[in-house]
């Protein structure tokens, strides 16, 4: 049997006023008189984050709209420009939610490759490394500050950059910067991290390793989630590694259902991730009975709603994009679903889950 042999993030700083110590961190990191470029989400564009970013000599704040998930178009034309403004770069920076960290990710990638981020949308595409390259979360739940992939939307398929070349050299979990965060907003991406946890748990890629983050992450998010507790800072903390954990644990795993099916949703209707996933949740009782019922639950408690009818009135085209954006993940379907999942899901079974959506 050959083993995964996994490339993690390689360094960690974790606690209350830790993005303090940025302007340290990224030093040794610099080359000569190259900027770093910090794509910071457009959330913070005014607000006081953005003055606390060290800035030296010809650093960049770059403005990232996240409003929708990162498209390969935006990618491109983020690398092509610094490439012309700059030649080269000592690192990229990216501060904000998934999307900006995935921003940041791929960028940082697509500075030393050549070609179109659309060109490496799968596993093991990326033959280069990208630049140096620091995620900062101010949302928790993604992972996507310790995954191998960075998920983007491209002409023909949603599909991350999956490769060893993906993970950031640096996280800086400060979770202070998530105390501002819009409460549904924390929500699902809180979800998003739930689900990873369901998903990996009852996966049939399911070891030892993805088993333990994911029991720790899923065991955070029901202290977080459950008993009509108000918010508190601990709660902030307490997310912020289970992200990392829940993100951890589909690292050496998979996700499943749920996420095959929103990806579907993002790349047709522009749905953003975490409400995808929720939106989704929210049906798949077939899949994940205790899961969905937990889900449930919280999503009472935490006075959330969540959006129904999303696939109403949408034609045969449409459904079929999906259908096949969907159907595309394989490494996903075969997690929840066993090497025999295609004789499982079917397309008209998938067609008939859309339509509850």
């Amino acid at each position: 049997m050959q083993f995964r042999n996994l490339k993690l993030v390689s360094n960690v700083v974790f606690g209350r006023g830790c993005f303090n110590q940025l302007d340290e961190i990224l030093a040794p990191h610099r080359k000569g008189d190259a900027p770093m470029i910090f794509l910071l989400d457009h959330f913070f564009e005014g607000k006081p984050l953005a003055s606390r970013i060290p800035l030296r000599g010809k650093d960049k704040i770059v403005i990232v709209d996240v409003t929708y998930e990162p498209k390969t178009t935006q990618v491109d034309k983020l690398a092509q420009e610094l490439k012309e403004e700059f030649g080269t770069v000592s690192g990229i920076i990216g501060i904000g939610g998934g999307s900006a960290m995935d921003l940041a990710k791929a960028v940082s990638l697509m500075m030393n490759n050549t070609g179109s981020s659309a060109d490496y949308q799968g596993w093991d595409l990326v033959k280069v490394a990208g630049v140096y390259k620091a995620g900062i979360p101010t949302l928790s739940g993604t992972g996507a500050e310790v995954s191998r992939t960075t998920v983007l939307t491209g002409p023909v398929r949603k599909l991350g950059m999956n490769s060893d070349f993906t993970p950031f050299d640096q996280i800086v979990l400060d979770p202070e910067l998530t105390k501002d965060a819009p409460a549904n907003q924390r929500f699902y991406t809180g979800m998003d991290c739930y689900i990873h946890c369901i998903e990996s748990l009852e996966g049939t890629f399911l070891n030892e390793f993805s088993k333990s983050y994911g029991e720790k992450a899923l065991q955070l998010c029901q202290n977080i989630f459950l008993g009509n507790k108000p918010w508190n800072d601990a709660n902030d903390d307490k997310l912020m590694m289970a992200s990392y954990a829940g993100g951890m644990s589909i690292a050496y795993s998979q996700v499943g259902v749920a996420h095959a099916v929103s990806y579907g949703l993002s790349y047709l209707l522009g749905t953003k991730h975490g409400i995808g996933n929720c939106i989704v949740m929210n049906h798949l009782e077939e899949y994940y009975p205790a899961g969905v019922k937990e889900f449930k639950q919280m999503v009472a408690e935490n006075n959330i709603d969540i959006p129904v009818g999303i696939c109403n009135g949408l034609s045969e085209e449409q459904f079929d994009a999906m259908l096949n954006v969907s159907l595309g993940m394989k490494p996903l379907w075969e997690n929840a679903l066993g090497k025999n999942w295609e004789s499982i899901m079917t397309r008209e079974k998938l067609r008939a889950l859309y339509e509850k959506l």
